[in-house]
């Protein structure tokens, strides 16, 4: 158990069988009455955010999270995605609707993270950035200037990211994973 005047952001609680994390929390010490704190929190399983106020004398269940670390195998064609653990090369397979936007950048044995509580999958972590083909884009243009804006790309896996005009097909990208952003273009 824990105090909610112990809260911290990005702390992972359980209230009520729910999992959340706390997004943002203010300690609040009015001239009369008791003081409280008010928090915001996101559940784990559903996305949602929520607005609670607690009394500062209250206690809240600590959620531990464990990450293992895990390699992309293969998706099967029912739209599900297999594992491998690192340490004792055991297999899991994880449904698509688990997994969030992960499976836009997946590649074969990339090495992932794989959030779990209790045994229960919450997520997968993904690398803050890949490294991805491109694999269809427009042409390019006389005139195209390297500052001059940007054009849909289709990268290997079948994320699509704005690219800048001077990309063509072949070229391997960087990308940044949590915003589907482009970053660079990589010599290889």
């Amino acid at each position: 158990m824990i105090s909610v005047t112990d809260f911290k952001t990005g702390l992972t609680i359980e209230i009520d069988g729910d999992l959340y994390t706390v997004v943002d929390f203010m300690h609040v010490k009015p001239g009369k009455g008791a003081a409280f704190v008010r928090s915001k929190l996101k559940n784990i399983r559903t996305g949602y955010t929520v607005e609670r106020t607690f009394n500062s004398n209250e206690k809240v269940e600590n959620a531990r999270i464990d990450f293992r670390e895990m390699q992309f195998l293969y998706k099967s064609s029912d739209d599900d995605y297999t594992f491998m653990d690192m340490e004792n090369y055991e297999q899991l397979t994880i449904p698509a609707a688990k997994m969030g936007d992960a499976p836009k950048y997946l590649k074969e044995n990339m090495i992932v993270e794989i959030q779990m509580y209790q045994n229960e999958i919450l997520g997968v972590e993904l690398p803050n950035t890949v490294e991805l083909e491109v694999v269809e884009t427009d042409p390019n243009f006389k005139g195209d200037t390297a500052t001059g804006g940007t054009k849909p790309a289709t990268l290997e896996t079948g994320a699509v990211v704005n690219v800048p005009f001077f990309v063509t097909i072949g070229d391997v990208l960087q990308v940044d994973t949590r915003t589907n952003q482009y970053l660079k273009r990589v010599n290889k």
